[in-house]
């Protein structure tokens, strides 16, 4: 990989002269930077494309590629991404559910929109991979006839589509009103009895390493009710019976539903999983009162879980902040307090419920600058990047508690190049603080210069546009190739230096990025797609 070559690639401030010369060498990863660049014409589109194969699938994700660029026989790759976007026409999925590749085929029955002629082809196709993805997508009226395919892998599809009938789904889970499944991916390829040794070395790595069958496709019936217990069209009534079954996965996928009985949850708190009660806590369908028993749970992680739970008692809140491992996040009860409550929290005695509130970036200026006052550390820490700040007040922040803070001021898009410069030569350094000030978009050159010093914050700085542009083409040479590269992607880089970093332009008529209409996009040069 070129760097320097990736980095001019990311360079805004790149002419369209010099892009051409850089598409006509780029490599794969300098064409990754190049598909995303707001300035690359059509006909740049084109010819990056056809000189980097793997560039036309992002290119078309990108709506870089129109139809009218591609030739879908050529290049069918291209043409399902267009699929995938609705920017193809519906012949082109017609003509691609014959296509012999089979990879091609399962891309296709993943797109949306397809014709139900097309629908119908791929939920009949004689790759058993092909139909499982139809299964995945299909509409209502296909998806609930393969839920009664003899292929259990297909039946699982089937479960997970939320197009699937809910009567479908139901009897999915129970087996009622549908025949036996008579394969599955396991005894497709092992004779049964047949099980992976969860200790041991896997004999066949296409199966995963929790694949058995037994003769009634123990594995693939598993992933089938986990399936239908992640879909929220499943109905819940025909699920709660899992409270108790034996695996731990269907009943962690049981307590984030949203649509199961009361009697249902308070069984799922006291499950002996911790996994179960932890995803339990943070389900929004619980109410106070199981939200205050899994607030004093033993396990830490489920503990935290009530926190981020979006209707947690503020109490509740107030002492898991005091407590528990949370983080520095504005938690959903947090962001919906009403008036009332963010003056309660932020005048509270305790600093937990006060640096929750200080999380808020849309605090009333009074009690903003209250917060900033604040005694608790951790509380100015919260609040130090609160927009609105002035500056007196953030040197203030600085000067009572010193590097605590410092690199949540380095945050506050206020901060003003004079504070930012301060901030960077604060003695012993603070490296967050650093990488934040590299990037501050009021940085100028005193403050990027100091972030040079620090290996993590360099490469951020050498991408700033205030950095002077001697400074800039030093780094372009110099030995530290993560900061060699963000220096060729700052638009302050002097074309002159742009020019260089280039290879000569090869000699050949035309430009990629002149008016002419572009050709479609055939297949890549001395290549043929069957050998892809």
């Amino acid at each position: 990989m070129n760097h320097l070559l990736c980095g001019l690639a990311a360079n805004e401030n790149l002419p369209s002269s010099l892009l051409d010369r850089l598409i006509a060498v780029a490599d794969a990863e300098v064409a990754d930077h190049l598909a995303d660049r707001a300035d690359l014409s059509r006909a740049q589109a084109v010819a990056l494309a056809a000189r980097v194969e793997e560039s036309g699938v992002p290119l078309a994700c990108r709506g870089r590629l129109t139809a009218a660029d591609v030739d879908p026989v050529a290049r069918p790759d291209v043409a399902l991404a267009l699929l995938d976007t609705g920017a193809a026409p519906a012949a082109w999925a017609r003509l691609l559910a014959a296509d012999p590749v089979v990879e091609h085929r399962e891309k296709l029955a993943a797109c949306p929109g397809l014709p139900p002629d097309v629908v119908e082809t791929l939920a009949a196709d004689p790759e058993i991979r092909v139909v499982v993805e139809a299964a995945l997508w299909a509409p209502a009226r296909v998806a609930a006839r393969l839920a009664a395919h003899p292929h259990a892998e297909v039946r699982r599809m089937a479960a997970a589509n939320e197009a699937t009938p809910p009567s479908v789904l139901e009897a999915l889970v129970t087996g009622d009103g549908l025949p036996a499944a008579r394969h599955c991916l396991v005894c497709d390829r092992r004779t049964p009895p047949f099980a992976h040794d969860p200790h041991g070395p896997r004999p066949d790595r296409d199966l995963p390493p929790w694949a058995s069958c037994d003769g009634a496709h123990a594995s693939t019936t598993h992933d089938l009710l986990y399936a239908a217990l992640r879909n929220p069209t499943t109905p819940a009534g025909a699920l709660v019976g899992f409270v108790d079954h034996p695996s731990h996965l269907l009943r962690r996928a049981l307590a984030a539903r949203r649509d199961l009985p009361p009697p249902v949850y308070e069984l799922l708190a006291s499950d002996p999983d911790p996994g179960v009660r932890a995803g339990l806590a943070e389900n929004p369908a619980i109410g106070d009162a199981l939200i205050r028993a899994l607030a004093d749970d033993d396990c830490h992680d489920v503990r935290r879980g009530p926190a981020h739970h979006p209707g947690v008692p503020l109490d509740v809140l107030t002492r898991l902040a005091r407590g528990t491992r949370i983080g520095a996040t504005l938690l959903p009860r947090i962001a919906a307090a009403s008036l009332a409550e963010v003056e309660a929290l932020a005048g509270s005695s305790d600093p937990a419920a006060r640096m929750l509130m200080a999380q808020r970036r849309d605090l009333p200026a009074e009690i903003r600058d209250a917060l900033a006052t604040d005694p608790d550390a951790k509380v100015v820490k919260s609040v130090a990047p609160h927009p609105g700040l002035e500056e007196s007040q953030l040197r203030a922040l600085a000067g009572r508690h010193g590097a605590r803070v410092i690199a949540g001021i380095a945050a506050n898009p206020d901060a003003t190049p004079a504070l930012l410069a301060e901030l960077a030569r604060h003695e012993p350094p603070v490296r967050k603080a650093l990488r934040l000030i590299a990037g501050h978009h009021n940085a100028t050159a005193p403050a990027l210069l100091a972030c040079l010093d620090d290996d993590e914050a360099r490469p951020v700085a050498a991408r700033h546009p205030a950095l002077p542009q001697s400074v800039v083409t030093d780094l372009v040479a110099g030995a530290d190739l993560r900061s060699a590269e963000a220096a060729a992607a700052n638009p302050s880089l002097p074309h002159t230096v742009m020019t260089e970093l280039l290879p000569p332009p090869p000699v050949r008529a035309g430009s990629p990025g002149g008016d002419a209409e572009p050709a479609a996009l055939g297949p890549p040069r001395g290549r043929d797609r069957r050998t892809r």
